[in-house]
Formats: structure tokens, C-alpha cells, sequence
């Protein structure tokens, strides 16, 4: 979380406030947090981002929105910027949590290359993630450190996850030595964000299918299109 705390101090230098570090400890002798609110807090937070924006949106629709007071939320949270920054990291995690256990290496080359595309998508498991990205991009100059954390804990692993299995691939002989990684890496999820600006409908269930039977003739040693 390295990387978290420093854009959270680039936000303080900037006069936004934020909080140093962790989230604070309950008070000895105090009342235990309890989950739930905190949960009612953040997914409320998720929703606004979605609908108003990090700029529009206000702690008083937050906390009304999850059924809670100013104060409740004032213990976990210094400001709207630490709070927006914890929905976003708990969003990703649980995204990343409903991932089904696989071992691509156990799987023929364009189904493990398939299922790291599919899981490039920005709405597994999160229907609003295209509008977050939208908002986080909107903000960039008022708000630059929202950008860059969901750069750092929402792009770049799943974009690593399909390089990674792209070496996998390689060293398989799967994939051509001379291919840019990268680039496919870009393009396959860039794949994404293209059928949503030009469609602007749910992902098709045979997206990744497609888009794997479109790069693979390009990248392949053999060249062949193989069923997936």
C-alpha cells in the first residue's frame, strides 16, 4: 500500500485532508466496529460514485444513503477522498475474489488465454465499473490520485495477469517470441472499453472468445485459429 499512502499525501499537500497510514484503531474500551455498517458505508459510497461522481457526490447523501450518522462515519473515515479510495480497494478485491480457481498452465493455450481475457473485463462481477471508470477519468485534474490508484489496484493486475500468461505461453511455444506482449495486453482490453463506447451493451457471453479467435492468428507459432 505504498503507493496508496503517498498519492494520499499528494492529496493532503494539495489541502483535500486525508489520514496518515492505516485506518485508526477503535478506542480502548470502546464499542468493536461493527462489518455491516462499515460494509452499508462503503457499498453506499460505490453507488454515488456511480450515479453523481467524486466531485457531485456528498458525505451527507452517503451516510443517508446507508442509514448511518456523520459521526459513524467520521471514525473510519477522515474525508471523502480516504473513503472513496477504501470503496475502490474493496470493489477490486472482491472482484478479484469471484475469480474461479484455475491453473492456466493445465489449460490448452487458447482456453487459458480466453479466461485471461475474460478476466480483463472491468464489469466481472461489478455492472457499474464502466461508469467508475468514466467518473475516475472526469476527475483527473481535480482529483489526479484516483486515477492513478485505479491504475495501480484495479488495472494493473488483471493487465498483468494476461502478460503473465502470455510468457506462459511463450515459454510453451505456444506464442511467437517476436510478438509485442504488451500491445496485445493493450488491445485485448482496450477491447473492452471499444465495445462499450460503441455499443453501450452488456459484454456478450462469447466476447473473449471472439476477441482470442481475432488476435490469436497474429501472435500463434502455428498461426492456426484453434477451437476454444
Amino acid at each position: 500500500m505504498a503507493k496508496a499512502k503517498a498519492t494520499r499525501s499528494d492529496e493532503r499537500a494539495g489541502g483535500r485532508g486525508g489520514r496518515s497510514g492505516a485506518e485508526p484503531a477503535a478506542p480502548a474500551g470502546g464499542r468493536p466496529r461493527d462489518p455491516a455498517i462499515e460494509e452499508a458505508i462503503i457499498q453506499a459510497t460505490r453507488k454515488r460514485l456511480a450515479t453523481d461522481g467524486y466531485s457531485s457526490m456528498t458525505i451527507g447523501d452517503i451516510v443517508a444513503d446507508a442509514g448511518v450518522t456523520r459521526p459513524t462515519l467520521y471514525r473510519r473515515w477522515a474525508n471523502k477522498y480516504d473513503l472513496v479510495i477504501d470503496a475502490l480497494e474493496y470493489g477490486l478485491r472482491k472482484q478479484r475474489e469471484a475469480y474461479p480457481p484455475l491453473d492456466m498452465e493445465q489449460l490448452a493455450p487458447c482456453e487459458a488465454l480466453v479466461e485471461a481475457v475474460r478476466r480483463l473485463d472491468p464489469r466481472y462481477h461489478n455492472e457499474r465499473a464502466m461508469a467508475l471508470h468514466g467518473n475516475f477519468m472526469a476527475e483527473v485534474e481535480r482529483a489526479p490520485g484516483l486515477l492513478e490508484q485505479l491504475r495501480e489496484y484495479g488495472v494493473r493486475p488483471r493487465c498483468e495477469e494476461l502478460l503473465m500468461t502470455l510468457v506462459s505461453l511463450q515459454r510453451r511455444g505456444a506464442v511467437r517470441e517476436d510478438v509485442d506482449l504488451d500491445m496485445v495486453v493493450t488491445l485485448c482490453f482496450g477491447s473492452y472499453f471499444a465495445d462499450y463506447l460503441r455499443t453501450g451493451r452488456e459484454v456478450q457471453d462469447d466476447f473473449a472468445e471472439r476477441v482470442v479467435a481475432t488476435v490469436w492468428p497474429a501472435i500463434a507459432v502455428d498461426g492456426e485459429v484453434r477451437p476454444v
